[in-house]
């Protein structure tokens, strides 16, 4: 018989006794393919939630605010190009908003601080800025809460003064977060300049990605503008890495503990599998089958086994991370199907490590002790 052909009788005798031994032990075959669906359909959910929700609060902490400021050493304010070197450094990846202070005073003669901005950056920048109206014309001006107080009471105009030059200004809406915005006075960055010749000395950037790719951004940032401090926001870079931390642990955790548990059930599957088949392995091995061979032959099934787990189980773990994303979270949980090499890699490794333990177990069947039935 030629070679090919005697290669192909192999397979197809190998892929007989494969399906033979899954029909011939229905029970125990359903009982480890239960134990791998309800692993990979657990690993498959909380993966799915860890990624899809990782996703949804890295944006919701870009909406509140910058995680990473450029700011002037010494006071000074920053080179005109700077923000186009943040731009360049950062490859789009980023959104950067440039600020520009002074202290002006009103027409009664109080300090008030104005800064000049980008208004449309700005919004989408401080997403949790609660304001009333944005300014959309010339010489309208975002009063916070308490500077609204101070220099335009009942919405009237009014003039700002500062270094013995006036702008005369009237205010688009107010501004209230509670924090030092609610005592200053926005104005758009260009009416800024012209009114006071001062630049900006503050750049507020919204990196994406996790932390250690923010912390690449502020070192390449670092590197591109000697002349000026980077530092990060330390409130939202810190609350935002425990939160993740948190939920990565969460979720990690308790699919590894079941995931264990669900091999701990095919461990013990495929030790009985072992004892039930003696026979037919003492048999293999007295028509002369290699150890390596009636291996392979069961460390096939095993591996076949935890494939065709994970496909089960990936449909099913999709559908119960979309179930909990309503139920929990009240929002929609998107399939994620990058999880599916992980999850196809993690279940037949799990199989094939529960496999080690009943191979050593077939090393020691003897054929002649087993067929005489001692």
């Amino acid at each position: 018989m030629p070679p090919h052909r005697r290669r192909s009788g192999g397979r197809s005798m190998f892929l007989r006794m494969l399906v033979r031994a899954a029909v011939k032990r229905r029970g125990r075959a359903a009982s480890a393919l239960l134990a791998m669906v309800v692993a990979a359909a657990v690993a498959t959910a909380m993966l799915n939630l860890y990624v899809d929700v990782q996703a949804k609060l890295r944006k919701e902490f870009r909406n509140y605010g910058a995680n990473v400021v450029v700011v002037a050493k010494d006071g000074q304010t920053l080179p005109p190009d700077t923000l186009a070197t943040v731009n360049h450094t950062l490859g789009g990846k980023a959104l950067a908003v440039p600020f520009a202070y002074v202290v002006g005073r009103s027409q009664k003669g109080q300090s008030v601080v104005v800064a000049g901005t980008d208004f449309p950056l700005v919004r989408k920048l401080d997403h949790w800025w609660s304001v009333s109206a944005w300014p959309q014309g010339p010489q309208e001006a975002l009063l916070g809460a308490r500077a609204s107080a101070m220099v335009s009471p009942k919405g009237e105009s009014f003039t700002l003064s500062f270094q013995g030059k006036t702008i005369p200004l009237h205010p688009a809406g107010t501004l209230r977060t509670g924090a030092a915005e609610d005592s200053r006075i926005y104005l758009s960055l260009p009416e800024f300049t012209a009114w006071t010749g001062v630049q900006p000395s503050a750049i507020e950037i919204a990196v994406s990605g996790p932390p250690a790719e923010v912390a690449a951004a502020i070192a390449q940032l670092t590197q591109a503008l000697p002349q000026a401090e980077v530092r990060p926001v330390r409130q939202i870079m810190e609350a935002e890495a425990q939160v993740l931390g948190k939920t990565r642990s969460t979720l990690l955790t308790s699919a590894i503990l079941i995931v264990l548990t669900a091999a701990l059930c095919v461990l013990a599957t495929l030790i009985g599998w072992v004892f039930d088949r003696r026979r037919d392995f003492a048999i293999m091995k007295a028509l002369g089958a290699s150890n390596w061979l009636i291996n392979g032959f069961f460390a096939a099934e095993a591996g076949i086994l935890g494939a065709a787990g994970a496909v089960a189980g990936f449909v099913i773990g999709l559908g119960a991370a979309v179930w909990i994303g309503r139920v929990n979270f009240h929002a929609p949980v998107a399939p994620r199907f990058s999880v599916f090499p992980v999850v196809l890699a993690g279940s037949m490794a799990v199989a094939l490590l529960a496999s080690i333990l009943p191979i050593s177990l077939l090393r020691r069947v003897q054929p002649a002790t087993i067929l005489r039935g001692e």
